[in-house]
């Protein structure tokens, strides 16, 4: 429960301190979805920039230069990495062949310790569940829509990924979790965050009406790439393993499937019950609440997604 949020400048018409004021707006509404850390990602004249810090958005201070094209940030609630080590955090940084990205996650995977013993991955001081896809896309040994398939395929949970490489391609990912990307032809560039209640509420701040833009659709098993010329591509992968998934979640519910609990998805799950139970209680709603929601046939991303669409408009 983090939320993904950025810009991307293919027009070149706005300023470092322009895209610093609308980041600044943006990130701050995306507090409601995590205010454990916070960073942004950018390539710049000496490379990529990554500057994250364990701090709510609104006290991370927003100083994009001029002549940046493409920014991704992350607001962070934390589920698995203790966010007082900034290494933690998100976006993190991954290398092939000397070339630098980026990679920012909203979601939670249940089988990153498992992948890095089958795939045999490179044992790393970083404790979060998101940085194993990292390391799934250095194995592939480049970046590409390919790379990121086989990234998608392997992981389980819930996630949508962003990925930002040195020539300035931003890639989504998109699983499971919300993700509303908006395009303003008219001024030349694209905005995203994890919801669009989110993107709404920050666009009608910087006076940008979601009207007068495009939203462009992504569904689950989407991969879309916009490249430096506002280009959009597209590529796919088999999002089979988010719906079984699903039908495992609702056959334990339903208790259709007891041998279910107590598995490692199992423990996971109830983790991410857990904090959305707590999320929900500050608005109003207790466990019960939620409980009766999931019986009656809800998800729990339904439950996520109609909560923080109420706390932005609280």
């Amino acid at each position: 429960m983090c939320c993904l949020f950025g810009m991307f400048d293919y027009g070149g018409n706005l300023s470092g301190k322009n895209k610093s004021k609308m980041l600044a707006v943006l990130a701050k509404e995306c507090e409601a979805r995590g205010t454990d850390a916070t960073g942004i990602a950018y390539n710049h004249r000496n490379g990529l920039a990554i500057f994250k810090r364990p701090v709510a958005a609104r006290r991370l201070k927003m100083r994009i230069p001029n002549g940046v094209t493409a920014v991704m940030g992350h607001t962070r609630l934390t589920t698995q990495g203790d966010e007082a080590r900034n290494q933690n955090n998100h976006p993190f940084q991954g290398n092939l062949s000397g070339q630098s990205f980026a990679l920012a996650h909203n979601g939670v995977l249940y089988n990153d310790k498992l992948l890095q013993r089958t795939e045999q991955l490179p044992a790393t001081n970083i404790e979060t569940d998101s940085y194993v896809a990292v390391q799934l896309i250095e194995k592939q040994e480049t970046l590409n829509f390919d790379s990121l398939k086989y990234m998608a395929e392997q992981v389980e949970g819930s996630f949508v990924f962003t990925v930002l490489d040195r020539q300035d391609n931003l890639y989504f990912v998109k699983g499971d979790n919300p993700l509303c990307l908006c395009h303003f032809p008219e001024y030349g560039f694209y905005i995203y965050a994890s919801t669009e209640a989110i993107l709404v509420s920050a666009l009608k701040k910087l006076g940008l009406p979601l009207a007068q833009g495009k939203k462009i659709a992504a569904d689950s098993g989407d991969i879309l790439r916009i490249d430096r010329s506002g280009h959009i591509t597209q590529g796919e992968f088999d999002d089979f393993k988010i719906y079984q998934s699903y039908r495992l979640r609702t056959m334990r519910w339903l208790d259709c499937e007891p041998s279910y609990t107590g598995t490692t998805a199992d423990d996971a799950y109830e983790a991410y019950l857990d904090e959305l139970k707590s999320v929900a209680s500050c608005y109003g709603y207790d466990s019960d609440d939620i409980d009766q929601l999931l019986i009656d046939g809800f998800t729990i991303e339904d439950i996520e997604e109609a909560l923080y669409c109420h706390c932005g408009e609280v």
